[in-house]
């Protein structure tokens, strides 16, 4: 049994680096995250003996956490202080967001009110994968709306910026760092330390919010200034994209169809919902419009960032809004349906 076991994880961990390579080598985006959670869910859609092994999301979570949290240096912390009115308001979009996008979900996807809420909230999908497990919702749906809604916006807002002409004239960054070795260990005993806390309490998505709350302290007081390396951030992806496709089963398309054109009506409503809200907080605030359309958008802060680098649209100001973006809903979005979602869902029953 435990052969057996083990020979499924081995073949299930070769199936995702095949996964990242090709779709490295297709030009996919996120080929790391994607390319193994596609690859390694086709193969769990065909019943073949592959698998993950749970403790290898966690590990991928604490590289996500960590990752975020180097983000937090003085340049952003300045441009909280300086623009913390448009970035709370902003940080309420995607509630609005996730509303449309349960009643949607729930009743043109035909999915239940709490995968329907977690499927909608504009997280990460390993984050909101966890937290629908732990409410015990769909997570192979759960996690496919996740991957097409990020799938969809970083095909969207690129291709849109590019058929528009937008660029734009910053050429500042997010201080370029690199690898300090000798902070490396200092860096890891913290974040480790403090997921391990964050665990024990009980604290939802542990060891995003524990290692992203350690290095965003270190990150801003100085005590740590380095990146991690570039096979650290990949291996990280290429372990949560490998357990979120161990997440499908073949009996996932029955229920597909309606699902898969409810998440296509969703993300075009999220995309409509950021770009409108963006209009409006134009109006408060000096920033230009195509940046705050990108520190809204509701895809990934990576992808994001990225698109704002390339096109010269403030990386500081998206990564502000991203980041808040997202610790935001990783918060309140597990707290809200406990104290919300799951009378209505009681009701409904």
């Amino acid at each position: 049994m435990f052969e057996h076991l083990f020979a499924r994880r081995v073949l299930g961990g070769l199936t995702a680096l095949s996964g990242a390579l090709l779709a490295s080598f297709l030009n996919f985006p996120l080929p790391w995250l994607l390319g193994p959670m596609l690859c390694v869910a086709t193969f769990r859609l065909a019943s073949a003996p592959v698998s993950a092994y749970k403790p290898f999301r966690s590990t991928g979570q604490w590289v996500i956490g960590v990752s975020l949290g180097l983000y937090f240096t003085s340049e952003i912390l300045d441009l909280f202080a300086q623009y913390w009115f448009a970035i709370g308001i902003a940080t309420l979009v995607p509630i609005l967001i996730s509303i449309v996008g349960t009643v949607v979900l729930k009743y043109v996807g035909n999915a239940d009110l709490k995968t329907a809420w977690f499927s909608s909230a504009i997280g990460g999908a390993s984050e909101m994968s966890t937290l629908a497990e732990r409410y015990s919702a769909r997570v192979d749906l759960v996690a496919s709306a996740h991957c097409l809604r990020i799938l969809a916006v970083v095909i969207v807002v690129p291709f849109g910026y590019q058929a528009w002409n937008v660029t734009g004239g910053d050429v500042s960054s997010l201080t370029q760092r690199l690898v300090n070795w000798e902070q490396i260990p200092v860096l890891l005993l913290a974040t480790v330390a403090t997921g391990f806390l964050f665990k024990k309490y009980r604290v939802p998505t542990s060891w995003v919010l524990g290692p992203l709350l350690a290095a965003g302290v270190l990150s801003m007081s100085g005590l740590v200034e380095t990146t991690l390396p570039g096979v650290v951030v990949n291996v990280g992806q290429l372990l949560i994209g490998w357990s979120l496709g161990d997440n499908y089963r073949p009996a996932f398309f029955k229920a597909a169809p309606r699902f898969l054109l409810g998440i296509a009506l969703f993300s075009a409503s999220a995309i409509g919902i950021a770009a409108l809200a963006g209009y409006v907080i134009s109006f408060m605030t000096d920033i230009p419009l195509e940046t705050i359309w990108l520190g809204l958008a509701p895809g990934g802060l990576a992808e994001m960032t990225i698109t704002a680098k390339v096109l010269g649209l403030g990386v500081p100001i998206v990564t502000a809004f991203q980041v808040s973006r997202l610790v935001f809903v990783v918060m309140v979005t597990g707290w809200l349906y406990k104290r919300y979602l799951a009378h209505l869902e009681k009701e409904d029953q």
